[in-house]
């Protein structure tokens, strides 16, 4: 490291929400900037206040439950308007006192960065600048990710961080760091070239349970029901040499055996990507877990590359399936047919792969979305013999349905981010009934 290059604090904010749980859920973006900016002799730090491992916290094993686990989390105010909801409103993540104390024990920081996730989180992200506000004023504090993306405008309103940064933040982090600090920085990467990109800084966590990869950024598909395009408008993809080679790191470095696929198009052209990195591990006798909570494309899944996809040692597969309905989703998305869909099921299968390795998701909340629909697309994906997963809808800004959720929301979504909420089904009708969706999750779990 420099001696005089800036110390810069990197900080993963808490979650408020009636819900939330540890599916193998790392801030990747900003260990990946760490990583950039520790590699280029800059000092940093990382505080994540959702960590499950933090030394005030009861001991537990970061490999239990293949890295997944239950946050930390206190009961608080619900927010207004939100009040009906027959469900508690909590923090997840470190209580604040342990907060402060991890603040302090820090150098003071010559630039701050914090992170955001879904959009209706703002409110955690808002605490957490508050506290760190308290403890370094003055300090430069920058907010970036996806509400800062999403929700520009009102992050700038109301987060409380001096900068909001919209996009991608790699190619544009040293024009952060010299605007904020004075100190200049000459890249030694192409941020546009993935496979230049130095290894995301995941030993600033307490743990290593397991590792997120991100083999690709972007999807060629613009679902009416997501923000990716947006987010990513331009599609760039990582060898599948340079994926195996950190596979291997981490492998071997820490004895890590969970993978964590975070790609939105992960099979897409699979001949030039997926199918030789599992090659790949297969002849390097790897001995490690992949999982795909993201959900893959099902009309890319053969016969071939399931058998793949077995023998390389997937073990948790979603599929990106949302509605049974096929004949109407042309609305919606048109990754995959009926065929497709049972086709690459029977494959799947055929590999070796049981019933509750295969979840398909099915979207639940959409706007003029019956009950009944959803019911028969639960049933269909069951009957094919795999787990179907509801995916509560959350309306989300610059997607072809924005327009016809706001429309249709009993809350004003428009106004504010928290009425997105996934858990209140803002596009559901106001009579909607708790009981009814008791009924969805029973008809979910019990035996085809």
């Amino acid at each position: 490291m420099k001696r005089d290059a800036p110390h810069i604090l990197l900080v993963n904010p808490w979650i408020h929400d009636f819900a939330a749980y540890d599916f193998w859920a790392r801030p990747l973006g900003l260990l990946n900037l760490a990583g950039i900016l520790r590699a280029h002799g800059l000092r940093v730090s990382l505080i994540d206040c959702l960590d499950r491992f933090h030394p005030m916290s009861p001991p537990t094993d970061p490999c239990a439950r293949q890295g997944r686990g239950p946050y930390h989390k206190t009961r608080i105010a619900t927010p207004p308007g939100l009040e009906e909801i027959p469900r508690h409103f909590c923090r997840y993540g470190i209580e604040p006192d342990w907060f402060r104390q991890d603040l302090r024990a820090v150098e003071k920081p010559d630039l701050i960065l914090v992170t955001s996730l879904m959009t209706y989180w703002y409110p955690g992200v808002r605490e957490t600048i508050g506290v760190i506000r308290e403890i370094f004023p003055g300090v430069p504090l920058v907010l970036g990710g996806i509400y800062a993306t999403l929700c520009r405008e009102h992050a700038v309103a109301h987060s409380g961080a001096d900068r909001v940064f919209s996009g991608n933040g790699t190619g544009e982090i040293f024009r952060i760091v010299r605007a904020c600090t004075g100190y200049s920085v000459t890249p030694e990467f192409d941020a546009e070239n993935l496979d230049s990109h130095p290894y995301p800084a995941l030993d600033l966590q307490r743990e290593i349970g397991y590792v997120p990869l991100l083999t690709s950024r972007g999807c060629p598909f613009r679902c009416a029901y997501c923000a990716s395009h947006f987010l990513d408008s331009r599609r760039m993809v990582q060898s599948p040499e340079r994926v195996l080679d950190e596979i291997i790191h981490w492998h071997s470095l820490c004895g890590v055996r969970d993978f964590v696929f975070y790609d939105d198009a992960l099979l897409i052209n699979a001949d030039r990507h997926i199918i030789p990195l599992l090659e790949g591990v297969i002849r390097a006798g790897l001995d490690i877990r992949f999982h795909t909570p993201n959900a893959v494309h099902i009309r890319e899944i053969d016969a071939a590359l399931a058998d793949l996809m077995f023998r390389s040692g997937f073990r948790t597969l979603r599929l990106g399936l949302e509605t049974t309905a096929f004949e109407k989703r042309d609305s919606l998305d048109r990754k995959v047919t009926e065929q497709e869909f049972r086709q690459s099921v029977a494959c799947l299968r055929e590999a070796g792969f049981r019933p509750e390795q295969i979840g398909a998701y099915l979207l639940a909340g959409l706007p003029n979305q019956t009950i009944e629909a959803l019911e028969a697309s639960i049933i269909t994906v069951k009957e094919s013999g795999i787990t179907p997963i509801p995916a509560y809808y959350t309306p989300i800004p610059h997607t072809p349905l924005w327009a016809q959720a706001v429309q249709s929301a009993h809350f004003d979504i428009a106004s504010d981010p928290i009425f997105t909420n996934n858990a209140i089904f803002p596009c559901w009708p106001r009579d909607f009934s708790w009981q009814l969706m008791a009924r969805i999750r029973h008809l979910t779990r019990a035996a085809a």
